[in-house]
């Protein structure tokens, strides 16, 4: 059963996924601005009986409707290139996990400075999934990264084209053979995050979610290293 809340975007877990709930807000505030204007213009020409039949120019008319256009094309495309910018950006990570997609499920590595560390992530089926669980998105091994310090996520495949998704934190890159993709991720609070392969990457494509668990920077080196 849905609720009014799962309408919107999910609770964001970093600050690009606020920055980009944020631009999406403001894009609306835009959207919603210029419909009521264009549509109440178009009621008021339809109620109008008045013609305008010898007018021939109109110069101040003209240069206002090409000017007010492209001030809120400029209040769009400003704050959307910044936001690009920033989802490229990686800075100094304190921690890299290595993400690779496989037919069909998710396999994780870290080895910063010691020991490898890798494991495979599967979806949890329906007949082992504890009770309150997530249909098609719980799996039997997270991954797990600190909040409060940068983080790096390098993603690649093993086969086919994946994309490893998380709209909590808002960011989404594609895991393709041959290539290591990366980006910056800044958590900002513990707590569990769901995602999914976003590429259709065969017949199993929907059954290999993403499990990311957020969880201090001192109880984040306990679970590496033991």
């Amino acid at each position: 059963m849905s609720f009014w809340g799962q309408f919107g975007f999910q609770d964001s877990f970093s600050g690009l996924g606020f920055e980009l709930v944020f631009f999406h807000d403001h894009a609306m505030f835009v959207l919603v601005l210029v419909s009521s204007f264009v549509g109440y213009m178009i009621i008021c020409l339809l109620k109008n009986k008045l013609s305008s039949r010898f007018v021939v120019e109109a110069q101040t008319l003209e240069a206002a409707w090409t000017v007010i256009p492209g001030l809120l094309l400029l209040i769009l495309a400003i704050p959307s290139v910044r936001l690009l910018y920033l989802l490229d950006e990686v800075g100094g990570p304190v921690v890299s996990m290595k993400a690779i997609g496989h037919q069909w499920y998710w396999s994780y590595e870290f080895g910063d400075g010691m020991d490898l560390v890798s494991f495979d992530s599967y979806m949890v089926s329906m007949d082992n999934m504890e009770e309150g669980g997530y249909r098609l998105l719980e799996v039997d091994n997270r991954c797990v990264l600190p909040y409060g310090v940068d983080s790096r996520v390098l993603v690649s495949s093993a086969d086919v084209i994946h994309a490893w998704a998380l709209p909590s934190i808002g960011v989404k890159v594609d895991a393709v053979p041959g290539r290591i993709n990366q980006l910056g991720v800044h958590l900002m609070s513990s707590g569990v995050m769901f995602g999914q392969c976003s590429e259709i990457c065969g017949v199993n494509h929907s059954f290999m979610p993403i499990g990311l668990e957020s969880v201090s920077p001192s109880v984040f080196y306990y679970w590496l290293v033991h």
